[in-house]
């Protein structure tokens, strides 16, 4: 019986090259969509799947030009080349005796293989048993193959004060009703809530606020207030160094911001925080809190946090610049918290759960901050109340997108396609909008909780403005979706079909398949 190529040789180093770089790609990768673990490069999932499924060479000849050709498929400039693309499709139906072949994925995942197996022209069907993955593969796999064609679409113009409606031929349709309902998503809601995150009297934009978590002193002779911060560094880069100073000040930690418009002291290191490995050092008194003690304060109840510093930027200004949280800040907050109480009320009665999740998280599990004993038991208790309430508000918004669509006359099927892009768009936004994203000081920007894989402590951290248009905002991601969409479009209109199913009881009748 006549083997495979892949049985017999494969260019594992010069693929595996490819399958590295790729990881720098972000313009039209399917990582950038949403995060995914386990995801497999493109770049070895394509060429596998075409070794696997064609025969082993005639002689060296033959192997040589097989192999080139596989190193070139392997290529990301050349995942969209219709020369190449089209020889590799050639390849598998001629070795197959022009039949189209049967593919599936049972352990689709995030979608890299069922996607090269469609870009080789394979009848693909992808299944996995989480919901999360079924989502990806659904914005991956089916929607931009099915809905990603050239369209017209109606815009608005104004002529000599008058408003008029026109049509416009657009080339991809899914595309353009992706980018006209995420703004209107993100426009509802900045008329709602946008009032919680105002400018500045100097036109700057607020980015994100820095936040710690406090504890009180245990010593009886203190009892001050103990912000938990790992490090104090706002900017760290070779020739911009801004940081936090704490000081004290009538029995109370006080902050400056030194670097920017005060000289950075020589006497003053910001590496050296006031918490390391959860043992908690009071600034007042000197009094070392263990870990123990630490982590029993926050089941107590006895923890709180403080907002300490604004990070802003201006349109007229390059960079970002810092100060410290002043009453007005913390006013607003309030009053966030208090819009809260009524919003999740009015949700709760329209939707018939909380809308803010008050599942119970793993307290056993020592890879989320659940299991390390900090009091932290359910998945609400990751966010604070201002997040709550911008959460919350987008993910009403996007279900009322969904409503509207259908009013005005949307297939029921496309406007859901439309609105599985907007919910990735919350997701991603989510994965900003809690107590564990992070300010990174090399970067000056927002970092997601996603650093690995798992949900860790964090002392400090930074509640992102979702409406800045910088690191952390609702439309941070949007242009990589853009072209994530535009790229799986491009691969054909035969969408894969994508089903939620156990791989132990697959929804197919025997001998469906010719490769799995």
């Amino acid at each position: 019986m006549k083997k495979n190529f892949i049985e017999i040789s494969f260019p594992v180093k010069e693929v595996s090259a490819e399958s590295a770089r790729e990881k720098n790609i972000r313009h039209g990768h399917i990582s950038t969509l949403h995060i995914w673990w386990a995801r497999r490069p493109l770049a070895s999932s394509r060429t596998t799947s075409y070794a696997a499924l064609i025969p082993e060479p005639e002689d060296s000849v033959e192997w040589e030009k097989k192999r080139q050709f596989i190193i070139e498929l392997s290529k990301w400039e050349n995942s969209l080349n219709q020369t190449i693309i089209e020889r590799a499709r050639r390849d598998i139906l001629s070795a197959n005796g022009g039949k189209p072949l049967r593919v599936l994925d049972p352990f689709a995942g995030g979608g890299s293989i069922p996607l090269e197996c469609l870009r080789l022209g394979l009848e693909t069907y992808a299944g996995d048993y989480n919901p999360v993955a079924v989502l990806i593969l659904k914005c991956t796999l089916e929607y931009p193959q099915k809905y990603g064609k050239p369209g017209e679409i109606e815009i608005e113009e104004e002529h000599f004060g008058k408003k008029e409606k026109k049509r416009k031929k657009v080339k991809n349709l899914l595309l353009e009703d992706v980018k006209k309902w995420g703004n209107w998503v993100l426009e509802e809601a900045k008329k709602e809530i946008g009032r919680f995150y105002p400018q500045d009297s100097d036109g700057s934009i607020p980015v994100g606020y820095i936040w710690a978590r406090i504890i009180p002193c245990q010593n009886p002779t203190c009892g001050a207030e103990i912000p938990l911060m790992r490090q104090y560094w706002l900017a760290k880069k070779d020739k911009r160094k801004i940081a936090l100073r704490p000081y004290v000040r009538n029995g109370k930690v006080e902050f400056e911001i030194v670097g920017q418009d005060k000289p950075f002291p020589n006497d003053f290191n910001p590496e050296k925080g006031t918490v390391s490995g959860a043992i908690a050092t009071c600034l007042v008194c000197g009094n070392r809190h263990k870990k123990d003690k630490v982590r029993k304060l926050f089941q107590e109840g006895k923890s709180g946090q403080r907002m300490v510093a604004v990070v802003l930027h201006h349109p007229k200004r390059q960079g970002k610049f810092y100060r410290l949280a002043d009453k007005r800040d913390l006013e607003l907050f309030k009053q966030a918290e208090e819009y809260l109480e009524e919003k999740r009320n009015k949700l709760m009665e329209e939707w018939g759960i909380d809308p803010v999740p008050d599942e119970g998280m793993n307290t056993e599990d020592p890879t989320t901050v659940a299991g390390r004993g900090y009091g932290i038991t359910k998945w609400g208790d990751l966010f604070n109340s201002r997040q709550k309430l911008a959460l919350i508000t987008f993910t009403e918004k996007v279900r009322l997108a969904y409503q509207k669509m259908l009013e005005e006359g949307f297939d029921k099927e496309y406007a859901k396609a439309v609105v599985s892009y907007l919910g990735l768009a919350v997701d991603m936004t989510s994965a900003f909008t809690n107590t564990l994203a992070r300010w990174e000081n090399t970067s000056e920007a927002i970092k997601q909780l996603y650093s690995r894989q798992a949900l860790p402590m964090l002392w400090d951290y930074i509640e992102a403005n979702p409406f800045s248009k910088s690191s952390g905002s609702f439309e941070t991601g949007w242009e990589y979706y853009y072209k994530v969409m535009n790229h799986c479009s491009s691969l054909n209109f035969i969408p894969a079909t994508v089903t939620q199913a156990s791989a132990t009881s697959l929804p197919y009748p025997d001998n469906f398949f010719d490769a799995v």
